[in-house]
């Protein structure tokens, strides 16, 4: 964890409370939460905020040392995949089918929602550590 610009107090505080390794889900505005998962909400309408404006947001306080992203997104969104890769270089990045990438969510610390509505416009971020 690394402090930075973020004003959201609950994901401040989820992103706090990260251990090494532990994750943190950013998703579109289509992206089930399941029950057992926090959500942190941010939605507000379509578009706002958008999954990289809340990326680049959660990066100013997370340490990442991976990535896992579903493989649909290389053909259904190039250009939002190819904007995420920027953000990462020198990361790990795994790609895993849709479903599969939702059953991983439910691991997570926390599920973002933003406003999102690009197709699998989601990621997973591993936690680092800054030591």
């Amino acid at each position: 964890m690394k402090k930075g610009i973020l004003l959201n107090g609950e994901l401040s505080s989820v992103i706090a409370q990260m251990g090494h390794t532990d994750t943190l889900t950013i998703g579109d505005c289509g992206l089930p939460i399941r029950g057992g998962v926090r959500r942190v909400d941010l939605a507000l309408v379509k578009g706002i905020p958008s999954f990289l404006e809340t990326l680049e947001a959660v990066l100013t306080e997370l340490c990442v040392e991976r990535v896992i992203l579903a493989e649909e997104i290389k053909t259904a969104s190039p250009e939002m995949h190819q904007r995420i890769l920027d953000r990462f270089p020198g990361i790990p990045v795994d790609y895993v089918p849709h479903e599969a990438f939702k059953q991983q969510t439910e691991h997570s610390r926390a599920v973002v929602r933003t406003g999102e509505c690009t197709s699998y416009a989601n990621i997973i971020l591993v936690s680092g550590v800054t030591f």
